[in-house]
């Protein structure tokens, strides 16, 4: 029987089927396998990774950690760069913004702990801001630094009388930072910081942080740790045509060529022995798919599992383009293909199986870039 070519994007395979070759969304980030390691082969702890960081990388960990402290934030954003004000990152606890009620976290990578003469001068940027009106007063201020504070820093962040008396105290020094500043607009800053609780100045411990992020779904792909016990699937759903129907109604159009006629519905497959047994296994790997999905959702960076999609695909287009007597063919040799596929570089395969590869080619079916039949005629037409 002649297959008429449905409409695509201009890539057609031998037999007269139209591909959907469509390019997966970039990645987020690289991914890696397996923690790096020292020059000894010892694995790096997350600590030692961190200290490696660029001030940019460590601006966008903090960003991850700031999501994931179950604060009530309606957002969070990096705003750090030159002329930031003092911000780093900001999170945000109403729509209000800067304007409202926020948290700053300030991020500090230097090579030792940070000491008095880096911490007040960011301190007062924040208080000339909010004297110049460009903002409110942080709720918190946060300094975030992989190697933490100096000893003389840390004792005073922990005393806020004190901690109060040495910032004015530099607000009467003869420093660069204080000699630029506009004497009315220094004594506004003074007014402001003697009404101010310097209670929300604080330094966060580093070993907090990253047991914090460890709930993000960036950790792993950050510092290849353990991605946990995947859930298994337990029992697949009730027919969900919401969900399935584009898949499962490509299944029905194959199964009409090889089967009967007859099936134009999951009813008429369910009814027919040879039908019934192969939907109920493809229905089986597109959950398993659908579960490392929902899995991969919480576990790892966004665009990793789509990543993963995207290789699958690659890796089994060339057999999916070639000439075949049958669309039973064409959908059993893509299987087959994906379960061999030397897929390598995407952190989900660690906990990925061969089902899982079978369930995804049913995923790029179910958004048409994988099609086992071209379009039918009248006569034979299934949708």
């Amino acid at each position: 029987m002649a297959i008429e070519a449905p409409e695509g994007n201009g890539i057609t395979t031998t037999d007269g089927m139209a591909a959907s070759h469509s390019i997966p969304p970039a990645k987020s980030e690289p991914l890696i396998l397996v923690a790096p390691t020292t020059p000894a082969g010892r694995f790096m702890p997350p600590k030692q990774i961190l200290y490696r960081y660029s001030p940019d990388e460590w601006e966008e960990f903090v960003y991850e950690w700031a999501r994931a402290l179950g604060e009530p934030y309606v957002n969070v954003e990096i705003l750090g760069g030159s002329n930031d004000g003092g911000i780093d990152v900001a999170a945000f606890l109403s729509q209000d913004g800067l304007r409202g009620q926020w948290d700053c976290y300030q991020c500090k990578h230097y090579k030792s702990g940070l000491v008095w003469s880096q911490a007040w001068p960011e301190m007062f940027k924040i208080f000339r801001w909010v004297a110049e009106g460009r903002y409110t007063l942080p709720r918190r201020y946060r300094f975030v630094a992989p190697k933490g504070c100096g000893k003389f820093l840390a004792r005073t962040l922990q005393d806020p009388p004190q901690l109060k008396a040495d910032f004015l105290g530099e607000l009467a020094s003869d420093s660069t930072v204080i000699t630029e500043t506009p004497g009315e607009l220094l004594e506004r800053i003074t007014e402001l910081a003697k009404k101010t609780d310097f209670s929300r100045f604080k330094s966060e411990n580093i070993d907090e942080v990253i047991d914090v992020h460890s709930r993000t779904r960036e950790h792993v792909a950050r510092f290849g740790t353990s991605l946990g016990t995947r859930p298994e699937v337990r029992e697949i759903p009730a027919y969900d045509e919401s969900q399935e129907s584009r898949y499962v109604g490509q299944l029905l159009n194959v199964y009409r060529e090889s089967y009967s006629k007859e099936i134009t519905t999951v009813d008429d497959a369910m009814n027919n022995p040879r039908a019934r047994s192969h939907l109920t296994r493809q229905r089986e790997y597109f959950f398993s798919a659908e579960s490392l999905r929902l899995f991969a959702r919480d576990s790892v960076p966004v665009g990793t599992f789509e990543g993963l999609q995207g290789d699958v695909y690659d890796g089994v287009f060339e057999t999916y383009a070639r000439d075949f007597t049958n669309s039973m063919d064409r959908l059993t040799s893509v299987l087959e293909k994906s379960t061999s596929l030397a897929l390598h570089g995407n952190v989900l395969l660690i906990v990925t199986k061969a089902r899982d590869s079978m369930g995804i080619c049913h995923q790029l079916a179910n958004e048409d870039r994988l099609k086992w039949r071209g379009e039918w005629s009248d006569d034979d037409s299934a949708e």
